[in-house]
């Protein structure tokens, strides 16, 4: 178990996957089959990127069928806090025993622009909640006719602003036993943000570190200019640019950034863009 292994000092490994844009679930089993025994954990996302996807709940669910153990994502963009619990409730039902509580990105940015973003409780209020269920009451104050036990986790960007930090503070103090990061290219900016967190109070948490293999510039460049938090490096894309193979190279690069981050965090959380063929040989070049 993720929670047992993590609380346990033990190195831990995660890796991102997608429900189907549809109801077949046989490319998600596939990716999944790719990685099976080589991580701990799937996570498994909520209509990434604001794009329509098939509930994280119900591919949790299959995915549990098949022996995985699963890290289910949660957003405030989608739900009010009535539909949050009842997500939560009937994902403790199922027998999903992790969440990771993000905010979402906006509706503007998926490919259906003209959906009503929700955000009726944000992701510090969401962690709270799951720490009142898992006590036994909703949060309204009722109580349930049998309590959750979720072990819960959020998100971070690695250059946190004061305000980013506060923030960050305040999902620990409301519940959250691990952070999953962006994307890690600079190892000495994140031993700063490792340093950051522990002087705010979160010395005892959990830090697992987004690693993306990169498959080319053209890759690294849509990062920079879509996904919120990332910022690929210009030595890296220059080096990337300058390759006669930038595939091997960002699964060489990736191999090497998990090594240097194997000493001072908790974790890697590996996010391929497109396929999981090479992380078991990322992590295999990165001695795991």
């Amino acid at each position: 178990m993720i929670r047992e292994k993590l609380l346990s000092g033990k190195f831990t490994i995660t890796a991102e996957i997608s429900p189907p844009k549809g109801t077949d679930v046989n490319w998600m089993m596939k990716e999944a089959g790719m990685i099976k025994n080589a991580v701990d954990a799937l996570c498994v996302t909520d209509n990434q990127r604001a794009i329509m996807r098939m509930s994280p709940i119900a591919a949790c669910s299959a995915l549990l069928q098949h022996g995985y153990e699963t890290i289910m994502h949660l957003t405030c963009r989608d739900r009010n806090r009535l539909a949050l619990q009842s997500e939560l409730l009937g994902a403790a039902g199922l027998g999903i025993k992790n969440i990771l509580v993000m905010s979402g990105d906006y509706p503007t940015k998926g490919d259906h622009p003209g959906a009503k973003p929700v955000y009726d409780l944000d992701s510090v209020q969401l962690l709270d909640m799951i720490s009142r269920l898992n006590k036994g009451v909703d949060l309204s104050g009722n109580r349930l006719e049998g309590k959750t036990e979720f072990f819960a986790g959020a998100v971070s960007n690695t250059e946190l602003t004061e305000v980013a930090l506060m923030k960050l503070e305040k999902k620990i103090k409301a519940g959250a036993h691990f952070i999953i990061t962006q994307a890690v290219f600079d190892p000495g900016k994140f031993s700063e943000f490792l340093d950051q967190v522990h002087d705010a109070g979160g010395k005892k948490i959990k830090i697992i570190a987004g690693i993306i293999p990169l498959r080319s510039r053209k890759t690294a460049d849509f990062l920079n200019r879509n996904i919120a938090g990332v910022k690929v490096p210009d030595n890296v894309i220059k080096r990337l640019s300058s390759s006669s193979d930038p595939g091997a190279l960002g699964i060489e690069m990736a191999a090497d950034m998990i090594k240097e981050l194997r000493e001072i965090c908790d974790g890697v959380h590996i996010m391929p863009v497109g396929t999981h063929e090479n992380t078991r040989k990322i992590l295999e070049m990165a001695g795991l």
